[in-house]
């Protein structure tokens, strides 16, 4: 059995922003992966992205801020923010 350690889990709105922000994470080389909602937690649209916490905690973390849909965001016009981060 695997051993349960603390995660960053960050939710989305759309499936769109789900996978935007793993192509976003993979191109940054975060470590992360999407997973399913913990049923503890609610989503609109049952992804969620599972990455260490660490990437939460440090504020010069290369995801910080471009998160998909955040202002500025060129992939999504930068119109509306689409992720929800707990």
């Amino acid at each position: 059995m695997r051993e349960k350690s603390p995660r960053l889990i960050v939710t989305f709105h759309t499936t769109a922003g789900a996978i935007a922000t793993e192509q976003l994470c993979r191109r940054l080389g975060l470590e992360g992966k999407l997973i399913s909602v913990p049923r503890c937690i609610t989503s609109d649209c049952g992804m969620a992205w599972s990455a260490p916490p660490e990437l939460r905690e440090d504020p010069e973390t290369p995801l910080a801020g471009r998160a998909p849909g955040a202002p500025g965001d060129p992939a999504a016009g930068g119109r509306d923010r689409d992720s929800r981060f707990l």
